[in-house]
């Protein structure tokens, strides 16, 4: 019997480990689509002879259908169930991605950006509306935790594959390899996702129940407190790879090498934080895990400015970077799984204006990180510790909701 069930268990791990890996890609749409073709930009601008400016409105295109698609995708899911426009979603992304190889103009690759943001978005969201639809309590916060061992390694990779394309093409290789990302995607949830919410489940049709849905969200205190939080931590992390390559490399001489190896290594400890909070979970309540987080993210913040301030040198800022960054494995995991416990039927909305936020919040956060010039990291520091600080204001002021949610996330 005892060997029965230990084969018996072994299905079940690995079952897990295969969806959470599937989710895991999934999650990781974002980040490919974003970072791998960041090394591409100058030679994007020159072969269609634009601006810089141009250029990088191709990265704010892709942003705005990334956080427009989760709005209109989550609903539907929640509705049509998650199958379906996740399979759909996949197969558009693959099309478009292959489009941009053939882009003729800017304005044309511009607006296709915007297409494959808003078809990749269906991965972002549904991958966490379907984490919800499978575990709760406990459970959820360390699957969280193990998508995010996953999703953690997309920022990492990203720019080096995409350094590693473009020297043995252009920037219309990087596309192509997205959008055979994007086919290999489409074959994994055909193949190995299985529909996770069953239709007695599911939310009624109609613009107006899911307006409703929407309005009960935003009135939810304790639900926007752990959005709000997730929100501006993600955005201390955009601010944080809007400006750290000028910093590092423009203020303390950091080649290019050495900066993917800082990068890197900021990656990893998300990685590495994201596994502790998951070995944590059922054991220590989820809020403290977060408060833990962001005490992490605190003193990442204050080792910044004090390097800045007080000119200590490169290795304090990298300290600063590490701390900040690496939390994001602790507080994603957890802002995640606390914000979606008592959304069972509406997980696809909830996760929708999970994204949104991050991503609104990102965009907005990262223009500031330049306002103060070329000589000085001041404005990056200020930006995130003013970040960080808000999301401690809405973990302690908006998030003391039902204990029944807290608890049962924390067991």
């Amino acid at each position: 019997m005892s060997s029965t069930n230990t084969i018996a268990e072994r299905e079940v791990k690995s079952r897990r480990l295969f969806i959470a890996v599937i989710l895991g890609l999934l999650a990781g749409i974002g980040p490919l689509s974003i970072d791998m073709y960041l090394p591409a930009l100058p030679a994007l601008a020159d072969d269609f002879n634009a601006s810089t400016s141009l250029a990088q409105l191709s990265l704010t295109a892709c942003l705005v259908g990334i956080a427009l698609g989760q709005l209109i995708v989550g609903p539907i899911s929640d509705v049509r169930g998650r199958r379906m426009p996740l399979l759909i979603g996949m197969a558009v992304y693959a099309v478009i991605s292959l489009l941009c190889v053939f882009s003729p103009s800017i304005w044309t690759f511009i607006l296709l950006r915007f297409v494959q943001g808003f078809a990749g978005a269906a991965g972002i969201v549904i991958s966490r509306a379907s984490a919800r639809d499978l575990y709760a309590g406990a459970e959820l916060t360390k699957f969280f935790a193990l998508l995010m061992l996953i999703n953690g390694a997309a920022p990492i990779l990203a720019p080096m594959i995409g350094a590693e394309i473009v020297t043995f093409t252009s920037w219309r290789g990087v596309f192509a390899v997205l959008s055979a990302s994007g086919l290999l995607m489409l074959a994994a949830v055909y193949v190995g996702l299985r529909e996770t919410l069953p239709v007695d489940r599911r939310s009624r049709g109609g613009l107006r129940n899911t307006l409703a849905t929407f309005r009960k969200l935003l009135g939810n205190s304790a639900f926007m407190g752990y959005a709000f939080t997730q929100g501006l931590m993600m955005a201390a992390m955009f601010a944080y790879i809007s400006g750290s390559s000028f910093v590092l490399q423009e203020l303390y001489g950091v080649t290019p090498r050495g900066y993917s190896l800082v990068f890197g290594l900021n990656g990893a400890g998300i990685i590495l934080a994201s596994q502790i909070a998951g070995r944590l979970a059922g054991k220590v309540p989820a809020r403290r895990l977060l408060a833990a987080g962001l005490s992490m993210a605190s003193l990442g913040a204050i080792i910044l400015m004090a390097a800045v301030l007080l000119d200590l040198g490169l290795p304090m800022v990298i300290a600063g970077f590490f701390f900040v960054v690496s939390s994001i494995g602790i507080t994603s995991a957890t802002t995640t799984s606390l914000a979606l416990q008592d959304q069972g039927r509406s997980a696809g909305s909830a996760s929708a204006l999970l994204g949104m936020l991050s991503f609104v919040f990102g965009g907005i956060a990262a223009p500031l990180v330049g306002l103060g010039g070329e000589g000085t990291a001041l404005p990056l520091a200020i930006v995130m510790m003013a970040l960080i600080a808000g999301a401690v204001v809405c973990f302690t002021l908006f998030t003391r909701g039902p204990k029944r949610a807290e608890e049962a996330a924390g067991r």
